[in-house]
């Protein structure tokens, strides 16, 4: 299978958590030439980015409370099924960073410390009718 959306294990999608996405947005345009396209979310913009017309990721502000967080990339993982990949990653030394979280029109996902205190995140999207 050569869906990322869809396959198990495969990693489907980085985001920039920044404190200034518009200047982010045209860092990343100039450097890699990118196209955005600006979603409005229930927590502000969020930036769709795209490479060849397709979705790569998505640059967004940090969320209230954590200003003071470094600007990161994360990235997520697809899975099967968030609540047991959580479950296995905690029996196996990691921790939730949230509780798993369905996202409107996209899916649900969770982030988590694996055992050696690395954050990724995980996702099963939502299906899609086409």
């Amino acid at each position: 299978m050569n869906n990322p959306f869809k396959q198990h294990g495969a990693f489907s999608w980085s985001e920039l958590i920044v404190d200034d996405p518009a200047e982010a947005v045209k860092f990343y345009q100039q450097v890699i030439g990118w196209e955005v396209e600006a979603m409005e979310m229930p927590g502000g913009i969020y930036h769709v980015v795209k490479a060849g017309g397709e979705p790569v990721g998505g640059i967004m502000a940090k969320p209230e409370g954590v200003q003071d967080m470094p600007n990161y990339w994360g990235t997520y993982i697809t899975v099967d099924d968030v609540d047991a990949t959580v479950a296995k990653a905690e029996a196996a030394g990691g921790k939730a960073v949230y509780p798993a979280m369905d996202v409107p029109g996209v899916g649900r996902l969770c982030a988590f410390f694996d055992a050696a205190g690395a954050i990724i995140s995980v996702i099963t999207y939502e299906e899609k009718d086409c």
